[in-house]
C-alpha cells in the first residue's frame, strides 16, 4: 500500500512558502536593525517568531533550538524565546486528533480505549500528546502531525541554504556535516516504530537504575505515527531549582546516570537535550519522556572519549590527538589542536578534579558553555575553520544540554567520582558486544 503521507512535492512546496514567510520575516527585521538603524522591539519579535513557527510544527523547530545554542548566531531575545519551542508549541485541535486516530487505529478507535482527553497535555515539534486510560492503566499517547515527511525535506533543505550563508560570515566551523547529522536524526525521528523501539532498548540498559523510569510500549495500540505508552507522572526539573541542595544533587545525579550509564555500556545516548524530555517525580526519580534523537556509537568512539580525558589529565598530547583522529577530526596541526583541547579542558573539567563542586564555577554565566564556545570558535577562525565530524554533532550538543541542566540546579556532586564509577574496567570488546547483542535484540541497526 502507498504512503500517502510519504515525501511530496506539493507538500514541499507549500512548506517552503510558509517556512520563507516566518523566517523571511525575521531576516528582514533584523537586517533593517543593522543596515538601515531601524528601531526594533526585540523582545516583541522573539515572541512573534516563537509564535509563528510554533504555529508551523515540524522540524524548524529543532533548527531554531539549535541555532540558539550556536555563540552569536542570533541576539539573546531571540535564544531566551527559542528554547522554550518543544515544550510549549501550540497544538493542534480535537478535529485534527479525531482524524488522525481514525487513520491510524481505524474508524472505532475510541472504543480501544476507556478514555482519551480532547485536549493535548504536551504539544512538540513533531507531535502532540493526549491522556488516555485503558483497563485501569493511565496512558500517554503520541501522535505525529500530517505530512511531516513533507516538512522534514523541505526544512532540510532550508537549513542547507541558512548553513551555507552562516558559514559565509563564520568560517570557524564546515557546517556540512553538522547538517548530514541533523539530516539522519530528523528523518529517524519520523519512525515512531522506531522510537517504540529505542523505548525498549532503553528500559533495558537501565533497568537496574531505580532512579530513571522509562514508559512502558503497548504495541497494539502504536503504529509507525502513533506511540501509546504508559503515563509517567512527573514535573519540570526546574521546578527543583529552588529545593534544598540535597534534593538538587539527587536529581542531578538521576540526570547524570540515565544519560551517561547508555553511553558507556551501550554506545547509546539520549541525542536532544531539551528540558521537555525529561520531568522529575516526588520521589526525585527521573522520567525519560521521549526517544526519537538516540545516536548509537562504535565502541572506538566511546573509547576515544576516555582516552581523551586520560589525555588531559597525563597532558598526553599523543593520545589526545589519537582521540581526535578516532572520532573523524583531520588536519591536525598544533594549534588546532589546541583550540580543540581548549574546548574539551571546558567540558572534561568537572571530570578531572576529585572534589565536590559545581558544574561551572566562577566567571562564565548564561547558556552553559557559550563564552568559552565563543573563545573556541574565534580562534578557529584565525586557524581557517574545522570540520567536525557527524558523530561529534550530537555528543558535543549532549553534554552540553546536560551540563545547561546541572547549571540550572546548581549541584554540587563530586563529578569525577560519578565518571570513574562508570568507566571502571571498560572494555571497548566488552561494549561492542553487548551493544550488538541489544540492538539485533530491538530490530535496530548498528552504527
Amino acid at each position: 500500500m502507498a504512503d500517502d503521507e510519504a515525501d511530496r512535492l506539493s507538500g514541499r512546496v507549500r512548506r517552503y512558502a510558509r517556512v520563507s514567510g516566518a523566517v523571511g520575516g525575521l531576516a528582514a527585521r533584523l537586517a533593517g536593525e543593522r543596515l538601515l538603524g531601524l528601531r526594533l522591539d526585540r523582545d516583541k519579535h522573539a515572541r512573534e517568531l516563537k509564535l509563528a513557527l510554533g504555529g508551523l510544527k515540524g522540524p524548524l523547530m529543532k533548527v531554531a533550538q539549535l541555532l540558539a545554542t550556536i555563540p552569536e548566531a542570533l541576539p539573546q531575545e531571540y535564544v531566551q524565546e527559542l528554547i522554550q519551542l518543544q515544550s510549549n508549541a501550540p497544538a493542534m485541535g480535537w478535529p485534527f486528533v479525531r482524524r488522525r486516530m481514525a487513520a491510524e487505529l481505524g474508524p472505532d478507535w475510541q472504543r480501544r480505549f476507556d478514555s482519551f482527553e480532547h485536549e493535548a497535555a504536551a504539544a512538540a515539534s513533531l507531535g502532540q500528546v493526549h491522556r488516555a486510560t485503558l483497563a485501569g492503566r493511565r496512558l500517554a499517547c503520541k501522535l505525529q502531525y500530517p505530512d511531516m515527511q513533507s516538512a522534514v525535506e523541505a526544512d532540510l533543505a532550508q537549513l542547507k541554504l541558512i548553513f551555507a550563508i552562516y558559514h559565509r560570515y563564520d568560517r570557524s566551523v564546515d557546517p556540512s556535516q553538522i547538517h548530514a547529522e541533523i539530516a539522519a536524526r530528523l528523518r529517524e525521528e519520523l519512525d515512531y516504530g522506531r522510537e517504540a523501539r529505542h523505548m525498549r532498548l532503553y528500559a533495558e540498559m537501565l533497568k537496574h537504575e531505580a532512579a530513571v523510569h522509562v514508559p512502558e510500549v503497548l504495541g497494539e495500540l502504536s503504529t509507525k505515527r502513533l506511540i501509546t505508552m504508559s503515563w509517567l507522572d512527573g514535573r519540570p526539573l526546574l521546578t527543583f531549582k529552588n529545593a534544598p541542595l540535597a534534593t538538587r544533587n539527587q536529581v542531578a545525579h538521576g540526570m547524570f546516570r540515565a544519560w551517561y550509564v547508555p553511553f558507556y555500556n551501550y554506545g547509546v545516548i539520549h541525542g536532544d537535550p531539551h528540558l521537555g524530555n525529561y520531568s522529575g517525580r516526588d520521589d526525585l526519580g527521573i522520567n525519560l519522556l521521549d526517544f526519537g534523537c538516540i545516536r548509537v556509537f562504535k565502541a572506538k568512539f566511546v573509547e576515544g572519549v576516555i582516552d581523551l580525558y586520560r589525555a588531559l589529565r597525563d597532558g598526553d598530547r599523543a593520545l589526545a590527538v589519537h582521540a581526535y583522529e578516532t572520532w573523524g577530526f583531520t588536519g591536525l596541526g598544533d594549534e588546532l589542536i589546541e583550540a580543540l583541547n581548549q574546548w574539551a579542558r571546558f567540558v572534561y573539567g568537572p571530570l578531572l578534579e576529585d572534589r565536590t563542586r559545581r558544574i561551572q564555577e566562577g566567571g562564565p554565566s548564561g547558556v552553559y558553555g557559550r563564552e568559552v564556545a565563543e573563545k573556541v570558535h574565534k580562534r578557529l577562525r584565525e586557524l581557517g575553520g574545522v570540520k567536525p565530524p557527524r558523530e561529534f554533532v550530537f555528543m558535543d550538543r549532549a553534554a552540553i544540554g546536560l551540563g545547561g541542566v546541572f547549571m540550572h540546579l546548581q549541584a554540587e556532586i563530586n563529578w569525577h567520582r560519578l565518571f570513574h564509577d562508570l568507566i571502571e574496567g571498560f572494555d571497548a570488546k566488552t561494549l561492542h558486544n553487548r551493544q550488538a547483542r541489544a540492538l539485533k535484540r530491538y530490530e535496530l541497526p548498528p552504527p
